[in-house]
């Protein structure tokens, strides 16, 4: 037999202790880049440092920085399948930061996918005090550790700074070969963050429709807000813009339903409870996802921090739905305003709760605006586009 031609690509990723958008994302990355290439996937758990078995806590930090256990795995899959070039999603707490070290004594290229802030960000938000820091950008950590902005700690926020201080002495992002930023406004970002505009390209994910054929959705007109239950996706945001719709609209309010998961989980519970228009379903996947999604009136993005992309864009259009989204990062890209749905200021629950009666009282618009997404997402997320961009890429550096 032949060996292959295909060039080897070894996608590296920690997933988070919460499955969200980017392991998702990871996910269908991993499945487009299997078509015309040889792929492998070397992937982490934060969910093993919270086992029986796991390292004691005071040790993590350090092992952040270098995993032994880790690195073993990486080598070995290294050896095994000779990679022409290594695609880096998110390699903490677990994998470490040893990981770009390895790359670099192995001769082996570096991609690195742009999800979030990091590494100019200890939570990858540039969030701290409950609104938008970016002195990050700056390498400045302080904001964040004085927040303790990652996990409640200002202890583990200056530990993990330090490794990303380190790194970036060390020269490890330096040596990336290439960034793939997944909006033009990360790309942006990051290179007045100081990564040569040369390296960085703007790559938008691709998407394959959940729904391919039936374009006819129900409307059972409630307003749904999916993802996780942080302060910067704006879910208070969403609270004060239905006290004000009840106060206009009294007993025609429409419903809000919140789907997800997060830290602010008894916050939505007991929202819930407050009120008769808002209600809260929990995490969500599968058919039950893809269920309320289909019933829905319109989207909901309230998101205060840069959302670097917005994947709950492509959710919302997949099905025909409009997005009422913030005009926050990558979101003013993918939602145009007035033709696929409506961007209000981030934080401004009024303008966001007109929006909302708007189309509660125009179901005709709405279903119009879902229509103009749904063809968005057909022209511009095809799969074979997405990999003719990335093969320019991978030609650049191999």
């Amino acid at each position: 037999m032949k060996p292959s031609n295909r060039k080897k690509i070894l996608q590296v990723f920690n997933r988070y202790v919460e499955r969200g958008g980017e392991e998702a994302v990871f996910e269908r990355i991993n499945s487009t880049l299997s078509r015309p290439y040889e792929v492998e996937e070397c992937i982490y758990s934060s969910a093993d440092w919270q086992a029986v078995n796991a390292p004691p806590k005071w040790q993590q930090p350090f092992l952040a920085w270098r995993n032994p256990a880790s690195l073993s795995v990486f080598k070995k899959l290294v050896d095994a399948f000779r990679p022409d070039v290594l695609v880096f999603h998110n390699v903490f707490p677990v994998g470490s930061a040893a990981l770009y070290d390895e790359a670099r004594r192995n001769h082996l290229p570096v991609i690195q996918f742009i999800h979030n802030f990091r590494p100019f960000s200890v939570n990858g938000y540039l969030w701290a005090n409950d609104h938008l820091e970016a002195a990050g950008l700056k390498k400045n950590f302080c904001p964040e550790i004085f927040a303790g902005a990652w996990q409640g700690s200002r202890l583990k926020t200056a530990l993990y700074a330090a490794i990303l201080q380190a790194q970036h002495l060390r020269g490890d992002f330096k040596r990336v070969a290439a960034w793939i930023a997944i909006s033009h406004f990360m790309r942006e970002k990051f290179i007045a963050a100081g990564v040569p505009e040369k390296k960085i390209q703007t790559l938008r994910h691709s998407w394959e429709l959940m729904n391919p054929t039936d374009t006819r959705f129900d409307d059972q007109g409630y307003f749904l807000y999916l993802g996780r239950l942080i302060s910067p996706k704006g879910i208070r945001v969403l609270f004060d813009a239905w006290r004000i719709i009840e106060q206009q609209l009294g007993s025609l309010t429409p419903h809000l339903v919140i789907a997800g998961n997060g830290p602010l989980r008894s916050e939505v519970e007991r929202a819930s409870t407050a009120s008769k228009f808002i209600s809260f379903r929990g995490h969500v996947d599968g058919k039950t996802k893809e269920s309320l999604i289909a019933s829905c009136r319109a989207m909901l993005a309230p998101s205060l921090w840069w959302e670097p992309l917005g994947l709950v864009t492509y959710e919302a259009y997949d099905f025909a739905k409009p997005m009422l989204a913030a005009a926050s990062g990558g979101l003013i890209e993918t939602v145009q305003h007035a033709t696929t749905g409506f961007l209000h200021e981030p934080g401004n629950a009024r303008q966001l709760a007109d929006q909302v009666i708007q189309l509660t009282k125009n179901p005709v618009q709405a279903a119009q605006m879902g229509a103009n997404g749904r063809a968005w997402l057909l022209k511009n997320t095809r799969s074979d586009q997405w990999l003719e961009k990335f093969d320019r890429v991978l030609t650049q550096i191999i």
